[in-house]
């Protein structure tokens, strides 16, 4: 699933690309959705819309059948839509909490017992630094988010759905955190563009740990746009492939295969 910007209109929407049989379907037709997250079945994605009056999150059917649901609501309140937990449970949401641009992570109920009632979002980690970006760990068990709180942004991993201890995983600063898909590794965008991994070892009660962080390659990603916005620049599907984004006319997606030739040159 991406955001793709329509060359003609400028309008964002979001298509769903199928990398086996090399075809795409269009998802919405508003001009103005992005950041799409998927359900923990993959039925459903979630995204952000520019609609009633505000930047809300709303979720729609994969298959297309059905109208979209708005799942929050406020014209006030900027949010986005960062990961689905996996028992489903919670959305996780990058929030604005006030005008001087400090963003924090909220949690939205999101099972169906929580749906039927006045369920509301609430915060997860609201600190005095700014946090951008957050991936939950395949296991479900450790969220890795970015935030400023040294005054450049580094990759911390913390404990979940309830916060609890603070790892540090980048060194020198980082963005865009991906996590392979046997939470083994941890991988994120290195303030030189270098697309970085470190080994990972976690065990809710041991602990977390991570190795000092590793150079792969260069994703030659054009434009970062630094770590203001949490849009994903690259992902990392479950057989390993890197999916890199290029601005090139007549293919919007790049699958990395065999990357790890390019760690020798």
């Amino acid at each position: 699933m991406v955001a793709q910007v329509d060359s003609e209109g400028g309008g964002t929407d979001l298509w769903l690309y199928n990398l086996v049989h090399g075809t795409r379907s269009r998802l919405t037709f508003d001009g103005e959705s992005h950041a799409p997250v998927w359900s923990p079945d993959s039925s459903h994605v979630a995204f952000r819309s520019h609609r009633d009056g505000g930047w809300n999150i709303y979720q729609k059917a994969v298959n297309g059948i059905g109208r979209d649901e708005a799942l929050d609501r406020n014209p006030v309140i900027e949010r986005f839509p960062m990961d689905w937990s996996h028992d489903g449970r919670y959305l996780i949401e990058w929030v604005l909490v006030d005008a001087k641009a400090k963003y924090a992570l909220w949690l939205l109920p999101m099972s169906p017992e929580q749906m039927r009632g006045d369920r509301k979002p609430f915060p997860y980690l609201n600190e005095q630094s700014n946090i951008v970006e957050a991936r939950l760990s395949p296991n479900g068990k450790w969220l890795a988010y970015v935030s400023d709180e040294t005054k450049r942004y580094e990759i911390y991993v913390q404990t979940f759905p309830s916060p609890g201890g603070k790892w540090p995983v980048s060194i020198n600063g980082g963005a865009r955190p991906r996590w392979s898909s046997d939470g083994k590794e941890l991988y994120f965008i290195a303030p030189d563009g270098k697309l970085t991994a470190a080994e990972v070892k976690a065990e809710p009660a041991r602990g977390f740990e991570a190795s000092t962080p590793k150079a792969l390659f260069d994703p030659k990603i054009e434009h970062l746009g630094g770590t203001r916005f949490p849009f994903s620049y690259f992902d990392v599907a479950k057989d390993g492939r890197f999916l890199i984004p290029v601005e090139q006319s007549g293919a919007p997606i790049t699958v990395v295969v065999n990357w790890t030739a390019g760690l020798n040159k």
